[in-house]
């Protein structure tokens, strides 16, 4: 019996040795995943009110010092250090009617914020996939106007993502 014992605790031990923690670098590094886009309608009418587009990345930070709280983000002291844009970047580009693409920062999209990536604080490798959330508003005079996006992330300690650019889609714009 204790020799099965003794067995298992090697086993185990030799496994759990062999678990691998990821290395990565504590200037988080993103990856383009995908952009999907949904229509909301007003039920009555049948009307088109908001184009919800989100872009998915996947990420990588070796302390994973991730995301805001809610708490933190109305917070002057604590937002103060990631002026102008929060902690993740948002950047829109507009095909013209030249083909051309021209490069802004929409209004809604100048202060934005992800949530907490790792609720338990506990510095350490953290790799994951998050949505990040555009819209944009049907108008009477709304026309399709083809757009994509560049996002980077920065994280707790200021340390900013390289910068990854999304497909084009089409949404409600103005000429």
């Amino acid at each position: 019996m204790q020799s099965k014992v003794s067995l298992f605790i090697i086993l185990a031990a030799t496994a759990l040795g062999c678990v691998d923690i990821p290395d990565f670098d504590n200037t988080p590094k993103i990856y383009y995943n995908g952009v999907d886009q949904s229509t909301e309608i007003n039920d009555s009418t049948g009307k088109k009110i908001r184009e919800n587009v989100v872009i998915t990345i996947d990420f990588e930070d070796g302390d994973g010092d991730l995301g805001a709280t809610d708490a933190e983000r109305s917070d002057p002291a604590f937002t103060a250090p990631y002026e102008p844009w929060g902690n993740y970047e948002l950047v829109t580009a507009r095909k013209g009617a030249d083909g051309k693409w021209t490069e802004s920062i929409l209004a809604e999209d100048q202060y934005k914020w992800m949530p907490i990536l790792k609720p338990d604080g506990k510095a350490g490798p953290l790799k994951g996939t998050v949505d990040l959330n555009a819209s944009f508003l049907y108008g009477t005079s709304t026309v399709p106007v083809y757009v994509r996006f560049k996002v980077r992330i920065r994280d707790r300690a200021l340390h900013i993502s390289n910068q990854i650019q999304t497909d084009s889609i089409q949404v409600p714009g103005y000429r």
